[in-house]
């Protein structure tokens, strides 16, 4: 569940870099398909996690990322954002809310999970360590968060398809209880209204003390993987429907304020030996 959380939050954040944001409002893969670019997104990752990269399975899933990405001249320094978020926000949020503390050598592993993955996808320039990660992130938000119309669409499709998960009357609850969880500089970013003090902390002190619970839950016995979530939908149709994810163009676009010649180029298929 902390993971979960973590990652989807991680993935959310990433909009409020406007030309995250735009790109995304235009694939409409999260304002029209929002269930089904989650569940690729979930099986996509978690294949690569499940199987490794040397495993068919994995390799895969990270050729049909690449391929996604290569429809469009996305920089270097976005998807170096986007990879910064997926080591961090798990430490930060799990340090904060989970049963225990990451471990060092847990936080090292992810750290190095995601550098491998970074470089199977091309991308340049990666953080040496989980410090170099967290730094790079910091940075990144403070230059580059700002308000986009475009974003907020995504954000709000969002936030939509979370309260989709439970019953439509705790809707409204669940996503003030989503923006309870942000920081200040991420909801100045698509201006939504700061719950109050009192909210924030009776939400925050809930997610503890779930925390708190679970450390007195018997230990977990057998792997859970993320496809295994309640929150991925239509599982055995996504299964039987061919190749996951959407279908890239031919060519690839540029997207407003991308550097040009700094897309995602062609990443050789590699082999277990090579890897």
């Amino acid at each position: 569940m902390d993971f979960t959380r973590s990652l989807e939050l991680a993935l959310y954040r990433t909009y409020a870099v406007p030309s995250i944001g735009r790109l995304l409002a235009e694939t409409a893969e999260l304002t029209e398909r929002s269930q089904k670019r989650y569940d690729d997104t979930t099986l996509l990752l978690d294949a690569v996690v499940e199987h490794g990269f040397a495993g068919e399975q994995g390799r895969t899933a990270i050729r049909r990322i690449n391929q996604m990405h290569r429809a469009y001249d996305i920089g270097d320094d976005d998807m170096r954002y986007v990879l910064c978020t997926f080591v961090v926000m798990p430490k930060r949020w799990i340090d904060a809310y989970g049963w225990r503390r990451l471990s060092r050598h847990e936080t090292v592993a992810a750290a190095e999970h995601y550098r491998t993955l970074g470089r199977h996808m091309g991308i340049k320039d990666i953080p040496g360590s989980y410090e170099e990660f967290e730094a790079c992130l910091d940075a990144y938000e403070e230059a580059h968060f700002a308000w986009d119309e475009n974003a907020r669409r995504v954000s709000d499709a969002t936030l939509a398809l979370m309260a989709s998960w439970y019953p439509r009357p705790l809707a409204p609850l669940l996503r003030t209880v989503t923006l309870s969880l942000l920081d200040d500089h991420l909801l100045r970013a698509f201006r939504y209204p700061p719950p109050s003090a009192v909210t924030r902390a009776c939400v925050r002190r809930a997610i503890r003390a779930r925390g708190r619970l679970v450390r007195l839950l018997p230990p977990r016995r057998a792997p859970h993987y993320a496809r295994q979530n309640r929150e991925v939908r239509g599982l055995p149709e996504r299964l039987r429907a061919g190749p996951v994810g959407h279908a890239p163009r031919s060519r690839p676009r540029r997207m407003p304020g991308a550097t040009p010649g700094r897309g995602i180029r062609r990443v050789r298929r590699w082999s277990p030996a090579a890897a």
